[in-house]
């Protein structure tokens, strides 16, 4: 166990990590050249398309070093604030943590995010600054940046650069050097913590962990402690670019278990794995459950799909723990689910890999967050409003609470005015506003959650042309007037397009949404008036003439009043259409509302 390093990469979005690990895996041979392709642990389409990660990646390197084998287990682990749960589960598989800053960019938002949380795991920092063979590279400032942060010496600073490889063996003796072994007892009851588990079609159900006790050998009856289910262990291994199999794997490795799972409610992110003939009496702590920002309805396009939706949600579930639901019903749309994600972009990811993993078509209505409401009958006990269909009456109403957030935003400082005027035209409070040095400056600011759920990130990168970097947290609830906005089809309610909004907002948003369901909603043979409703007070409205036909096309001369009786027909039809009508919303109509600009 001496022997054996577990450590991840952390680091702001485009800093650099898998390139870096991209270095690691050829600097120690783990990948042969044939196999080598930039970012070659992030292994979905999406990720090298968006050149992101959104997975954690688990892969295990061996290293000599001074005539010493090594163990390396390296987790990359991805940038961005809506993936910040996959970092912190991949933190409490690691002793240690390379933090990687930009050269160019400097310590950015989410860098500071996830140092708090690899301080919080007791990880031993070794701080990377990257990319200084670009042009705009920064090496002083950015070293004073890293040293006014932790508190380390200039000099455990390693300069690296994970495009041409400078560096790389520095940063290999440091891991070496620095970040402690792994403690834990090979021979002890097993105790292993799942961390990951992805879903495969032949095998069932990969669960990935790290041993903290114990040995875990091929063949071995498990218990898995949460669900309590007993298994045998048909395989166990390491994880390399590939599953490789072992007899065993013991105290301070990562590995795989196939024990063929079929259903992915019997897998659970954090739990324990224990022997059944050496139990176990005390289960490894785990994470945090995981706290959704931002809710939606996910809807199969074709009703009969849904228990197929269900599946594959259940199986996407596995590969992204954050990932929460319940079943819903919509009048509009029929069967579906309510979903919580960790942030717009988490959404939009999560739609993608519906559609492209499992060939799901998905309709997602509004997103909205979730609301307290507080009756007027138990003034103490708060009612959990999710959706704007569970919205109380307003009559028995005593008060909305809504969720704030402390954002922290770092940025030059030529950009203080733009993000002052878009956060405090978002409800925000100024708390807090500090130079970390020269050019750099860090603002917090309280905001409404709801504020921020639809396009801030957007609106606050092209407010300062990309040098703003933001981060959030969860503070409380709040007491807000906040309304529920129907919106009607000749009277009938849309419940998919309806939302909760602040009652000062509610007009200018309905006045939009109307507009573009006019653009979007497809003309028909009757007349369609769009109305935005709050209870019963109509504040926005917009009309669909009807398309008409020329009835009287065929009369050519004679009495005018055979015109007239093709016309008194027509008009009846219309009004008989009018009331039996339906008005089909093309699924654009859903997206339009999620990019409805200010």
């Amino acid at each position: 166990m001496q022997n054996i390093r577990n450590f991840c990469i952390i680091a702001h979005i485009d800093h650099g990590k898998s390139t870096l690990a991209d270095r690691l895996l050829e600097h120690t041979k783990t990948i042969s050249e044939r196999d080598m392709q930039a970012q070659v642990l992030d292994d979905m389409d999406l990720e090298r398309e968006k050149g992101i990660t959104i997975k954690s990646h688990a892969i295990q390197m061996d290293y000599e070093h001074k005539g010493q084998k090594y163990r390396l287990n390296l987790i990359d682990t991805p940038g961005h604030v809506d993936f910040s749960y996959e970092v912190s589960r991949a933190l409490a598989a690691c002793e240690g943590a390379l933090l990687l800053v930009d050269a160019s960019q400097g310590i950015q938002a989410q860098t500071i995010s996830n140092l708090y949380l690899a301080l919080d795991n007791d990880l031993e920092i070794i701080p990377v600054i990257n990319k200084i063979d670009m042009e705009g590279a920064m090496i002083p400032e950015v070293t004073d940046q890293i040293v006014d942060l932790i508190g380390c010496k200039p000099e455990d600073i390693i300069l690296a650069s994970g495009k041409s490889g400078i560096g790389i063996e520095d940063i290999m003796d440091a891991i070496i050097a620095r970040i402690p072994a792994p403690e834990g007892n090979p021979d002890a009851p097993l105790q292993a913590l799942i961390f990951d588990s992805v879903f495969n079609s032949f095998r069932g159900i990969i669960a990935y962990f790290r041993i903290v006790n114990g040995t875990l050998k091929k063949g071995d009856k498990v218990k898995f402690y949460h669900t309590g289910n007993e298994y045998f262990a048909d395989e166990v291994g390491v994880l390399k670019l590939g599953l490789a199999p072992k007899q065993s794997v013991s105290a301070g490795d990562v590995g795989y278990i196939i024990t063929g799972i079929k259903n992915a409610k019997e897998v659970k992110v954090g739990d324990t794995i224990t022997t059944v003939a050496n139990p176990t009496q005390e289960v490894v702590k785990g994470f945090e459950e995981v706290k959704p920002m931002v809710f939606a309805g996910i809807f199969p396009v074709e009703t009969d799909d849904f228990e197929e939706l269900r599946e594959c949600m259940e199986k996407l579930q596995l590969n992204d723990a954050s990932l929460t639901f319940e079943p819903e019903t919509s009048q509009a749309l029929g069967f579906g689910f309510r979903c919580g994600f960790l942030g717009m972009l988490h959404m939009e990811i999560i739609q993608e890999r519906l559609e492209r993993e499992f060939n799901q078509t998905v309709i997602t209505t509004v997103p909205n967050v979730s609301f307290k409401a507080y009756l007027t009958r138990d003034k103490d006990i708060p009612v959990i409003v999710n959706n704007p269909s569970e919205m109380p009456d307003p009559s028995r109403l005593d008060r909305i609470e809504e969720p704030f957030i402390r954002a922290q935003i770092i940025t030059l400082p030529d950009y203080i005015g733009n993000i002052m005027s878009l956060c405090l035209g978002k409800r925000g409070i100024l708390i807090n506003q500090h130079y970390l040095t020269p050019t750099r400056v860090e603002l917090i600011f309280e905001m409404p959650l709801t504020e921020i759920v639809f396009d801030f990130y957007d609106k606050l990168k092209s407010s300062t042309r990309g040098y703003a970097s933001f981060d959030y947290h969860p503070i409380d609830y709040r007491e807000s007037d906040i309304a529920k906005m129907d919106i009607l089809l000749n009277g009938d309610k849309v419940d998919a397009l309806s939302a909760l909004i602040h009652r000062s907002r509610a007009q200018d948003f309905g006045r939009k949404l109307c507009a573009k369901l006019k653009e979007l909603l497809p003309r028909q043979q009757f007349m369609i008036a769009i109305q935005a409703a709050i209870g019963a007070k109509i504040v926005a409205r917009e009309t669909i003439s009807a398309m008409r036909k020329d009835v009287t096309a065929k009369c050519y001369g004679g009495d005018i009043s055979r015109k007239r009786k093709l016309l008194e027909k027509q008009k009846e039809g219309k009004k008989r259409m009018r009331q039996i009508g339906s008005v089909d919303i093309p699924q654009e109509a859903f997206l339009a509302v999620l990019k409805l600009d200010d």
